[in-house]
């Protein structure tokens, strides 16, 4: 380690001591989860003050997909797992395509389960894995780094800003390296550790609720949801089926066997079966009109109404 990157990390808020746990390792197990607890309340203060550009970093990533693009998020340990992590729940909660949110993680996916000394340090393996998987100008590229410095993220931003993508910083640090390499940044600032410079915790626990946002946010805004159900669920296990089959009837006023017959006329698709049943159309009517409108099922049941000469499910 240079002395100049010794002089960065000591004055970095995520590795200073935190005053009020200076007597952790005397606490008993009550004391620390109340200790625990009582600092993670400052995470959501933290996240609150910064909802002006997460809101922001929405409607990019939003406007991204409409036009055909990506959300790839890059991270180092903890950054990159947590990145990983919202990427692969999105097709089960949206039935988004895998290709839509990706993570990418320092070292590759062998990091997710054990470290890689020394991934984090190569700005030029952050350029690399955004060529492999060929970074377009219409995509955005998170680089989560609670420090705020870490190579592998910052040479992928650069890399991101050089292509034409919209770059978006995140770090749990003021005044930090990664600032000038991202066209917006959310910065969210937790304060020092429970244990000092253990990122995983509050830092972590920031980390986790902004990416919520960011790909709850962006789903909501291009039609994967309606009111606060997932119409756009891909039922890959028997609880997921179910809940199919009550989101139908929620937004049916069908009983639980009509909406579940609904639904197996409709190829098990919620959207195309809500719209035929609410609007009176058949099936093949009802995909295409969702089609004209982008998939996006309040606009489906809003536009005008369209002469349908298929069979109807009403």
């Amino acid at each position: 380690m240079t002395g100049s990157t010794k002089d960065y990390l000591a004055q970095l808020t995520t590795e200073s001591r935190n005053p009020a746990t200076l007597e952790l390792h005397r606490l008993d197990a009550p004391g620390i989860v109340q200790l625990m607890n009582t600092e993670d309340a400052r995470v959501a203060e933290a996240v609150a003050r910064v909802a002006e550009p997460i809101a922001r970093a929405i409607d990019v990533i939003a406007s991204s997909f409409r036009k055909g693009g990506r959300l790839i998020y890059m991270g180092a340990g903890t950054s990159g797992r947590l990145g990983v992590l919202d990427a692969v729940e999105c097709p089960p909660t949206f039935n988004s395509d895998p290709e839509l949110v990706q993570g990418l993680i320092a070292g590759g996916p062998g990091a997710l389960i054990r470290s890689v000394e020394g991934a984090e340090d190569s700005a030029g393996m952050g350029r690399a894995d955004l060529e492999e998987i060929g970074l377009r100008d219409v995509d955005v590229v998170v680089g989560i780094a609670a420090s705020g410095r870490t190579p592998y993220v910052i040479g992928g931003l650069d890399y991101a800003r050089d292509t034409g993508a919209f770059a978006i910083g995140f770090t749990c640090n003021e005044n930090a390296e990664i600032i000038q390499h991202a066209d917006l940044n959310i910065i969210p600032v937790v304060g020092p550790e429970v244990l000092t410079g253990s990122t995983r915790l509050k830092a972590g626990t920031a980390t986790k609720m902004v990416l919520n946002m960011l790909t709850t946010g962006a789903m909501v805004r291009i039609g994967k949801t309606y009111s606060n159900l997932m119409v756009d669920l891909q039922a890959t296990n028997e609880k997921l089926g179910e809940r199919s089959v009550r989101i139908v009837g929620e937004l049916t006023d069908c009983p639980v066997d009509e909406a579940r017959a609904l639904l197996a006329r409709c190829d098990g698709e919620l959207k195309t079966a809500i719209v035929s049943h609410n609007l009176g159309i058949s099936p093949d009517n009802a995909r295409s009109r969702l089609s004209s409108v982008g998939g996006h099922l309040r606009h489906a049941l809003e536009m005008p109404e369209q002469p349908d000469d298929g069979v109807q499910d009403k």
